[in-house]
């Protein structure tokens, strides 16, 4: 098999070959993008899942209908040391810049990013030592009295009021993509939720489409009490049989190959239909086969080099990251959740690991921060990657 025409790409938020599996969510999108621009009332929306079931994936092709309808978009990745003040000003920026030509008045649009400038300057004293050159690339100069309250509750409902503003002019439409939007900060998790709140009851154009891990809701229900309402949550789970052999044919047959019956059966074994796995053993398996039809006994010899793969790219990268104390605390999850990984008790693993739970309590909050686990439920734990707890057992130093 020719190495340079294999079709399948695993990455980290890389599109795979084919979309398999995800038609339903893209479909309600759709709907979601037709009801606003008819001035029906939406929700914003948020993917919840597990690492590696293409939540990222998901996120961008929705961006992508969304430009396909003229919308203004923009996108950002949230980090947990980082204020959403200027990542949320440069993805308007650039969602504004989309929209702006087609505006009649100018002049507008230019007051509305001279109230995203000021949003974005407005920070605290800390960053101010640290940034305080910092500027948004807007040449227009910063409005007063607009979004610079310092109250980033009262500031992003201003905000993003005003931009949804000049969408509704041009009749079309916001959408404001937040990824790994577990790691929002508390402040701006309650400010996204009230602007959400206030722009639904206007009736605006612009939705916020955000993408986490599964405790994502929890989160956003600690914030405030109606998110449970403010949003449609859409959980991102591995793909079934019939979309994962899909995933795995699609490409391969616009390259004159195919695979048999039991390949497919010995693949979806090995990948567990998770879109990410599906990808790495696809592409071993295609390099080590001799020629079309990819066998049974092709992906016998590719899974090991497959695993040895996810072991240092997928799995151990993620391990390196953590500390001896959390290391001692993923392994116990491990052994008591076995290789399918369920969630266990905080309770259990203080009790195998012969300490305290208060004492656990910096590690596996820890462990939380980094995004390698996460509260399933009050008192359970799981880990955010799928396998992770196998490669524990297989790997137990």
């Amino acid at each position: 098999m020719d190495p340079v025409r294999n079709p399948y790409a695993p990455g980290a938020g890389q599109r795979p070959p084919e979309l398999a599996g995800r038609d339903d969510e893209l479909q309600a999108f759709d709907v979601v993008l037709e009801r606003i621009a008819r001035g029906r009332p939406e929700r914003s929306l948020v993917l919840t899942g597990l690492r590696g079931v293409g939540k990222t994936v998901l996120l961008n092709q929705l961006r992508s209908a969304a430009i396909s309808r003229g919308w203004g978009t923009g996108k950002i990745e949230a980090r947990p040391e980082q204020s959403l003040r200027r990542p949320i000003s440069s993805a308007l920026h650039m969602a504004l810049r989309e929209l702006g030509p087609r505006h009649g008045d100018q002049e507008s649009v230019a007051e509305v990013l001279g109230v995203v400038k000021a949003f974005a300057q407005r920070v605290n004293a800390a960053e101010a030592k640290v940034r305080d050159r910092w500027q948004p690339g807007i040449d227009v100069p910063a409005a007063t009295g607009r979004a610079d309250s310092g109250d980033m509750e009262i500031d992003l409902v201003e905000l993003l009021s005003d931009a949804a503003g000049v969408a509704a002019d041009i009749g079309s439409g916001i959408a404001l993509f937040i990824d790994e939007m577990q790691d929002v900060q508390a402040d701006d998790v309650s400010a996204i939720c009230a602007a959400c709140h206030e722009l639904s009851q206007q009736g605006a154009p612009l939705i916020v489409v955000g993408a986490g891990l599964p405790h994502l809701p929890a989160v956003l229900s600690a914030s405030k009490s109606y998110s449970e309402r403010l949003f449609r949550y859409l959980r991102i789970d591995r793909l079934e049989r019939t979309a994962a052999d899909r995933a795995l044919l699609a490409p391969a047959e616009r390259e004159d190959v195919t695979f048999e019956p039991a390949a497919l059966d010995a693949l979806y074994a090995a990948a567990d239909g998770y879109p990410y796995f599906v990808q790495a053993y696809g592409k071993v398996t295609w390099d080590v086969a001799a020629s079309s039809p990819i066998t049974a006994a092709d992906v016998a010899m590719a899974t090991p080099v497959a695993e040895a793969e996810l072991a240092v790219g997928f799995f151990g990268s993620r391990y390196d990251r953590a500390t001896p104390a959390e290391r001692e605390y993923m392994h116990a999850m491990a052994e008591l959740g076995g290789s399918g990984g369920a969630a266990v008790a905080t309770s259990e693993v203080a009790v195998s690991l012969g300490r305290k739970p208060a004492s656990l309590s910096p590690a596996r909050d820890s462990l939380i921060k980094k995004g390698l686990v996460y509260s399933a439920e009050r008192g359970q734990i799981a880990f955010t990657v799928p396998h992770f707890g196998r490669y524990l057992l297989r790997h137990p130093d």
